[in-house]
């Protein structure tokens, strides 16, 4: 081009290169995020039937067990959600402790815990401060779809959608909301990733409160602390 001097030359020619990598960038996240939701949308079904399979295995069981008259006993419970119901008054530095590891840090404190010898161990030393129980793969789905923040560079970032997830854990496969919510329910090899990923729940008081002549009574004796097993569903569901 005649009469344009060569550093306008270079400048233009250097803007279009940018312009070329920013379209071809762009170009690339739209396909990447239309595979993303192509496999998210495939893991959902593909974990849809497992569970479905498993309902109607534990059925025919059921039925089975009954037509030989005989009992049918299901698995044990492989997680807990455990909810914080007292504050930090009077409590031993032992359950202190407890309740820090469990990240139960303040009143109405939700989380996951992998049930084995140690942790039952632990939840009976705490069982005066806190509410726990089995939770349904429906009580998990709404937790973590309505009440799910996730923890990116110790910052609680909400779970808006499924980037979120895999920046925390897409390293060990974890890439959607139906891959945390199946790791959560069937405690999976990468259950301990998943479950540190998630920030504690906080939710808010039960619709109806707590009775305080009952707050501090076990739930076997008509209080609200302890385990009271299924009935934890029906308490999350007052306190989302």
């Amino acid at each position: 081009m005649a009469g344009v001097p060569e550093s306008v030359l270079k400048k233009q020619a250097t803007q279009a290169k940018i312009a070329e990598q920013a379209k071809q960038a762009s170009y690339e996240a739209r396909q990447k995020k239309r595979q993303d939701k192509k496999d998210a949308i495939a893991a959902a079904e593909k974990y849809a039937a497992e569970y479905k399979a498993a309902d109607e295995a534990a059925i025919a069981n059921r039925r089975q067990a009954k037509a030989q008259g005989g009992f049918y006993v299901p698995a044990q419970p492989k997680v807990a959600l455990v909810i914080r119901i007292r504050g930090t008054i009077g409590v031993s530095p032992k359950a202190k402790k407890i309740m820090q590891l469990f990240r139960l840090r303040q009143i109405h404190n939700a989380c996951f815990v992998k049930l084995n010898e140690s942790t039952i161990r632990m939840l009976r030393l705490i069982e005066p401060y806190v509410t726990y129980g089995y939770p349904s793969r429906s009580t998990i789905e709404k937790l973590i779809l309505k009440r799910g923040f996730g923890k990116l560079n110790k910052q609680r970032i909400p779970i808006a959608d499924n980037s979120v997830i895999e920046e925390g854990v897409g390293s060990v496969g974890i890439k959607c909301c139906a891959d945390l919510i199946h790791e959560i329910c069937t405690v999976g090899p990468h259950f301990k990733e998943a479950n540190n990923f998630l920030w504690p729940f906080k939710l808010t008081s039960p619709r109806g409160g707590f009775s305080n002549k009952t707050k501090l009574v076990h739930f076997l004796e008509g209080g609200e602390a302890g385990n009271r097993g299924e009935e934890i569903n029906k308490l999350v569901k007052r306190m989302i």
